[in-house]
């Protein structure tokens, strides 16, 4: 059996601010716009990831919560990146070297959902 990622499913209480904080700040492009009685929800395309970006949704039986551990998203440029970032207002958590010599930055996105960017290895 094989499986391969389809979506990554973020809640947030301001689904319009979340996804306008991924466009502006990761370079990602809405696809598609929810808008209902049950819910707000965006489909983002983030260079080939898709996120769901929704509220809570009416009437789901299923235990809802907000956010996720982290998502990690490579870059050419860490420097940029991380000055990209820190402009935004985001606040960095941490940066490190990893063993293998790469440098990645952990930093905060809208709503607390923790992000990371790794830089590739040349």
């Amino acid at each position: 059996m094989a499986f391969k990622i389809n979506h990554l499913h973020i809640k947030t209480s301001d689904p319009q601010k979340t996804v306008k904080w991924f466009v502006d700040n990761l370079g990602a492009k809405i696809v598609a716009e929810h808008l209902s009685a049950e819910t707000v929800g965006f489909r983002v395309d983030l260079h080939g990831l898709r996120l769901n970006v929704t509220g809570f949704v009416k009437g789901q039986r299923l235990e809802q919560h907000f956010g996720m551990e982290h998502l990690a998203l490579d870059t050419d440029d860490l420097n940029d990146t991380v000055e990209k970032i820190k402009a935004s207002g985001a606040r960095i958590l941490e940066q490190r070297q990893l063993p293998d010599g790469r440098r990645v930055c952990f930093f905060e996105g809208p709503e607390g959902v923790r992000l990371e960017v790794m830089e590739i290895k040349k």
